[in-house]
């Protein structure tokens, strides 16, 4: 190598040093900790799974264990977040505002949102379809077949455009009625306001689970649409950006190693590889980067559980939903989901 590629290279990882020591002290990070409290959206009803309120007034569901498994990575504790009740149209606003610091709320990433809103994305933490539940007395065998009905969908979403695209490229003619929280839509559907009721895969299915007759309704065999939901943020901002993905990493590292909430300490005291014993804060290095402590994904996961630990207790089968993974699964389980490398 010679003199004039060893100070390119030297200088080089010296620039690279300190774009690292500043992506740790990002503006969203320091507001966050300044306040003492990361505020998340919740949802002004309830999205059953995702973010519901229970019988004791406690939220709970898998975007706001996600919320808590951030704030639990800043601040060491699932406490130190605030649920704040939006509408879906009412996502953006608030975000760019500054009143959430991010959206955790079964959101979708888009070009639009991207380009157009300003947004940033993490990797998908869900991957569902969107489909569409009817009333079995109609005899319905596809969407086709509701030519000239209505279909009842929450309005300010990727479902109503979803939904609006499968209907003109199938050439069906159908009344939209577009309505601002799910109970209004599910509420709608049920008491025979519309035909069909559209909606992202998973809450049809627990719609339809809990109806007064669940026989009375049939799933129709169409998939208007794929959509990975992420956790989205404000653009301009890289740190907080790591942070969202290494909190999903650490989730689905956590769970691809066999690590729970109930042997993270005898395997944090006894760590297998040193990329274990690192990710737990046994040896330093996971957290400098990302402005947190060493000990960040170890108390993510001692307090609130690897990603299987939350799915299941949120939607699968210690939950009332009892769905399975399917396509969230990890991917040595035939799923999509992966982690990042804690190197």
């Amino acid at each position: 190598m010679d003199g004039y590629a060893r100070t390119f290279l030297t200088a080089a990882g010296v620039a690279l040093a300190a774009t690292a020591a500043q992506a740790g002290n990002g503006d969203t990070l320091k507001a966050v900790q300044a306040r003492g409290k990361l505020n998340c959206p919740g949802d002004i009803g309830s999205y059953l799974g995702f973010a519901e309120v229970d019988d004791k007034g406690n939220w709970k569901g898998l975007d706001i264990e996600l919320c808590r498994a951030m704030a639990t990575a800043i601040f060491g504790d699932p406490a130190s977040v605030n649920i704040v009740p939006i509408d879906w149209a009412q996502r953006w606003p608030a975000l760019q505002s500054g009143d959430i610091d991010i959206v955790i709320k079964a959101s979708g990433g888009t070009l639009s949102r991207d380009t157009e809103l300003g947004l940033q994305f993490s990797m998908s933490y869900y991957l569902g379809t969107t489909k569409v539940l009817a009333h079995k007395e109609l005899g319905l065998s596809s969407l086709k077949d509701a030519e000239g009905g209505s279909v009842c969908l929450p309005a300010a979403t990727t479902i109503e455009t979803q939904v609006a695209s499968y209907l003109e490229a199938n050439g069906i003619t159908m009344e939209i009625v577009a309505l601002a929280t799910n109970e209004e839509v599910s509420n709608a559907y049920f008491s025979g306001r519309c035909d069909t009721f559209a909606q992202w895969g998973p809450v049809v299915a627990i719609a339809a689970s809990q109806a007064e007759d669940p026989d009375a309704h049939v799933l129709l065999p169409d998939v208007l649409a794929l959509e990975p939901e992420v956790m989205i943020m404000r653009q301009g901002d890289d740190n907080w950006v790591d942070i969202a993905n290494w909190t999903l990493s650490a989730l689905l590292f956590a769970e691809q190693e066999g690590i729970t909430s109930q042997n993270v300490d005898e395997i944090r005291a006894n760590p297998p590889s040193a990329e274990v014993g690192k990710f737990l804060g046994a040896t330093p290095g996971v957290g400098k980067g990302l402005g947190l402590s060493d000990d960040w994904a170890y108390n993510v996961i001692r307090k609130v559980g690897n990603y299987s630990e939350i799915f299941e207790r949120s939607l699968g089968m210690d939950s009332p939903y009892r769905m399975p993974r399917e396509m969230t699964a990890l991917w040595k389980d035939g799923g999509v989901l992966f982690p990042l490398v804690f190197d």
